[in-house]
């Protein structure tokens, strides 16, 4: 439902420029919903699909990245089980959660007809592939740090996602840079009159911009990764309500990447 969007932004752009592709595309969303919802189109039941599909594919991707070096071991088991409690599941999410992770981490499971299923059922939608790998690659840092076994299913699951070799060591440099804000808050005021080399390195690979980057360029990656992040947004896309404490957390980690940022350009 994206024709009345599209010509009113065509339209309101021709007659009245920026301002006016803005409104008409406000009025063609309007359109866009009305006439869905008069072809009987239930946008919220398509959204709680989306959403229990992003639920099952990512417990179930758990499972099998748990048992990546071939058996899941105590540790692994009590590390699955404090992610589901980071997230903040209630009861019965939470049994369910777990039953998927059982599941993934059975011998007879095999991640391509999950991947195809998620695919298939509306998961290629604009971010949700590198939302659903974001949220594997979370639970992969838990302990921070992502072994070699873990890579390489990861890296079998970025291309089931249709996500290239490139495309894949890029966010995983900058979600482990994103990782590092997130512990202990060791960067975010140490104390010193300047950020150290190290701590910036990190802040640029966060936000996924060269450390020469201008000011504008930096606020632009910045914006884009909060954009990204942002809840509403999200939920929309087919994040689960109750699975948006990560993506919480990685936004206060993009934040304090920036914040460091602009104290070292003040300085």
């Amino acid at each position: 439902m994206v024709f009345g969007k599209l010509i009113g932004g065509i339209l309101g752009f021709s007659a009245a420029g920026i301002v006016g592709a803005i409104i008409g595309i406000i009025a063609g969303h309007i359109f866009d919903k009305g006439f869905g919802q008069a072809l009987g189109f239930d946008f919220s039941a398509e959204r709680e699909r989306l959403q229990q599909l992003f639920f099952e594919t990512s417990f179930s991707l758990m499972g099998y990245l748990a048992k990546a070096d071939g058996r899941i071991s105590e540790e692994e088991i009590a590390q699955a089980e404090a992610i589901i409690a980071r997230v903040g599941l209630i009861d019965e999410h939470r049994e369910r959660a777990i039953d998927y992770f059982k599941q993934g981490a059975t011998a007879e499971f095999q991640f391509e007809p999950a991947i195809a299923k998620f695919v298939s059922g509306g998961g290629r939608g604009h971010r949700l592939p590198v939302l659903l790998l974001e949220f594997l690659l979370s639970m992969a840092l838990a302990d921070g740090v992502i072994h070699p076994a873990e890579q390489e299913v990861l890296n079998r699951v970025a291309s089931a996602l249709g996500i290239n070799a490139r495309q894949f060591q890029q966010l995983l440099s900058m979600l482990m840079a994103q990782h590092s804000f997130g512990q202990q808050g060791q960067y975010r005021d140490s104390g010193q009159a300047r950020p150290s080399v190290d701590a910036l390195a990190q802040a640029y690979l966060a936000l996924g911009v060269e450390r020469g980057a201008s000011d504008k360029e930096v606020k632009r990656a910045y914006r884009k990764l909060m954009s990204e992040h942002h809840p509403d947004k999200l939920i929309a896309r087919g994040v689960p309500d109750d699975m948006l404490k990560i993506a919480t957390e990685t936004a206060q980690e993009i934040q304090a990447a920036y914040e460091l940022i602009r104290k070292a350009r003040k300085s």
